[in-house]
């Protein structure tokens, strides 16, 4: 289980999908970018879908997303994706009353069962009280992380191009 604090956004695609019956469908989908900007999340998402669209893909909304933090798992059936609300509760030194904020997370996890493990497994780690006060299974595909040119695993070629040939 690792996490990843970011600015994320929601995007939905529509384009032509090939059913298991082998009809053609328009679908639409979610998915969760990571991105600094509007266009930058456009871009990503068309980057990413590419891969898997053969046809015409198109991006018919982007909105930024409300996620302080998500957290991903690294267990193949764990593909779904469940949005945490949590309360972290605090007391104020001066008027000694207890204050409660909500932050909302991003959960991969197989179950819902399983989606309250990780956060429990994650948020024990921290000396924050929290109580989990909303979990729900999103709509959301998948979650596309940024990567920036330089992370890409490429061979280097040490050999001067003098050399080469």
């Amino acid at each position: 289980m690792r996490s990843r604090t970011s600015t994320w956004f929601e995007t939905k695609v529509k384009y032509q999908k090939t059913m298991e019956d082998g009809s053609e469908k328009v679908v639409s989908e979610a998915y969760v970018v990571d991105a600094l900007s509007f266009t930058e999340a456009e871009s990503a998402i068309i980057d990413e879908m590419s891969v898997y669209v053969s046809g015409e893909l198109k991006v018919s909304g982007i909105g930024k997303a409300c996620y302080g933090e998500i957290f991903f798992s690294d267990i193949d059936d764990d593909d779904k994706w469940y949005k945490a609300k949590l309360q972290f509760i605090t007391i104020d030194e001066k008027t000694e009353k207890e204050k409660r904020s909500n932050v909302t997370y991003l959960v991969q996890a197989k179950s819902l069962a399983r989606a309250l493990r990780y956060i429990d497994e994650v948020m024990g780690k921290t000396m924050i009280d929290y109580d989990v006060v909303g979990l729900n299974e999103t709509k959301l595909m998948d979650v596309f992380e940024h990567h920036a040119p330089g992370d890409k695993k490429e061979e280097k070629n040490d050999v001067p191009e003098y050399e080469e040939k």
